[in-house]
């Protein structure tokens, strides 16, 4: 069973591309809160985070386009019925 993701267990799960972007707008916050800090650990962690921005920027357009392939060929999904693989 999945926590986060829509399955056939759990019909009100989210898209991995969405919760991908509520996990970016979180360190996109957080980034904007230690932006101003001289502190040599905040600028790394602030570059840390910069850099995370960049594979969550891939790993969204990656899942859009898993989204965009599956929709293009079975359609949008059924509650309970999965597009692809085994229940």
């Amino acid at each position: 069973m999945t926590h986060f993701l829509s399955s056939d267990q759990n019909q009100e799960g989210h898209k991995l591309e969405d919760v991908l972007k509520k996990v970016r707008n979180d360190i996109i916050y957080r980034a904007t809160k230690i932006m101003d800090d001289p502190k040599p650990e905040a600028e790394q962690v602030l570059n840390n985070n910069i850099e995370i921005l960049g594979l969550l920027k891939e790993s969204i357009l990656l899942a859009e386009n898993s989204t965009e392939i599956l929709n293009r060929s079975f359609g949008t999904s059924k509650s309970g019925s999965p597009r692809i693989g085994t229940k």
